[in-house]
């Protein structure tokens, strides 16, 4: 088997390529690999990836490396669900040929990295892994300002993106649902249900689980389901490194 997909189910991105990969029926060889240990940073790693994020892939000789963990700016989540689109020729309905409901799926796609993804990554590092793993509490005014964030980028998802449609370009699931559904789980592994009070979102987010598969939806989310006992058994030496960056980067 020549594709290979490296992963980190914890990943936002690495979530949506496995869902995308596993429900088109594309074979590939399942690299599975741990950010949090640092695999990131390894000789053989830096092979596949030498910008050491995930998700990357392997296919023959063609190397191609997706979007930053912690950074949101930049965040070229879709690059390789976009080549697998065009490689394995799947269903329109993902990243439709009509030219007008791709510039829909485009224009969520350019939204999200600065609002849906960082809000919704920022919850989980604030409620859980800065306060669990690193043992430092988040300061109250940082955390009120984080949830209204999300808060606001959820009622702009509800009223401009979805409005009155059962998915973002209509009647069909597409990159952008697949994409969006990935970011608004991540606060749920931190305790945060944000489909509480939002009749309308929960009604999509069972849409996707439906259109994706229960099953696979569920398989791809379990790091996100058990991500706060996973936290307690974090090796303290394998993510201290991480700790300055992170907490400069959200902390100051």
């Amino acid at each position: 088997m020549s594709l290979e997909i490296y992963l980190d189910l914890f990943s936002q991105p690495c979530r949506s390529v496995y869902i995308f990969a596993k429900k088109n029926d594309i074979q590939f060889d399942y690299k599975k690999i741990s950010l949090f240990e640092g695999y990131q940073y390894s000789e053989e790693y830096g092979k596949i990836n030498l910008l050491r994020k995930a998700p990357a892939i392997k296919d023959g000789d063609f190397y191609l490396a997706e979007s930053p963990l912690v950074e949101n700016h930049c965040s070229r989540i879709v690059a390789i669900m976009l080549y697998l689109t065009e490689k394995f020729h799947t269903p329109d309905h993902w990243y439709p040929a009509d030219l007008q409901k791709r510039a829909r799926v485009n224009e969520y796609l350019s939204w999200q990295h600065s609002t849906i993804r960082p809000h919704g990554s920022k919850m989980m590092w604030f409620k859980l892994l800065i306060p669990k793993a690193f043992g430092t509490e988040i300061p109250k005014e940082k955390m009120d300002n984080a949830v209204e964030d999300l808060n606001s980028s959820l009622n702009l998802f509800e009223e401009k993106f979805l409005q009155d449609r059962p998915f973002i370009v209509g009647d069909q699931i597409s990159l952008a649902d697949l994409v969006a559904i990935v970011e608004i789980m991540q606060p749920v592994g931190a305790g945060m249900d944000v489909f509480e009070n939002r009749p309308k979102l929960k009604a999509w987010k069972d849409r996707v689980r439906a259109e994706i598969g229960a099953e696979l939806f569920d398989e791809a989310h379990q790091a996100i389901f058990y991500a706060q006992e996973a936290v307690k058994t974090m090796d303290p030496e394998k993510i201290e490194h991480f700790k300055p960056k992170i907490l400069r980067y959200f902390l100051s």
